[in-house]
């Protein structure tokens, strides 16, 4: 995994390096609650189970570990492309707690890998294609979508006034 991690930590040191971490993550045993769920536990990785969690918030990201301590480097670039566009605020699944999860949400999806990014309740991809989204500025058009204003927005704003 350390290959990984350094192939895809050179194009995101272009992003000018760590962020404060500013996320609200709800853990896995309180995920569905909201939405009517079985307490939130994902015990039988079925599809329902699964979409109930897809759609449980606008933004979604099913990844290993946690948004705090990403377990690969792709979860970790992940997190670090919704930190530059200042999204705070999205549901993240640690699906190495739960295989059931890891299992069903790649079934949902029919995409082998993790980590899987959903925008209002859409699969959008994994790694590859949000740092494809980012880099072509689309992030910022489908957060827009959301209501979401990206960060970056502000930032070239500013460096436009300097």
């Amino acid at each position: 995994m350390s290959g990984s991690f350094c192939r895809l930590s050179a194009p995101l040191r272009l992003f000018g390096g760590p962020l404060p971490l500013r996320l609200f993550v709800r853990p896995l045993s309180q995920a569905g609650a909201d939405s009517g769920g079985d307490g939130g536990a994902l015990t039988d990785g079925s599809k329902e189970a699964v979409e109930r969690l897809v759609r449980a918030h606008p933004v979604v990201v099913f990844m290993k570990g946690s948004p705090a301590r990403p377990q690969c480097g792709f979860s970790n670039a992940v997190v670090q492309i919704l930190r530059l566009h200042g999204v705070n605020d999205y549901r993240a699944y640690d699906v190495l707690r739960d295989s059931n999860l890891r299992q069903g949400i790649k079934n949902y999806s029919n995409w082998p890998t993790i980590p899987q990014v959903y925008l209002n309740g859409e699969f959008v991809g994994g790694c590859d294609i949000l740092l494809q989204m980012h880099q072509s500025g689309d992030l910022v058009e489908e957060l827009k979508k959301l209501g979401i204003r990206s960060a970056l927005l502000d930032s070239e704003k500013d460096h436009g006034k300097k």
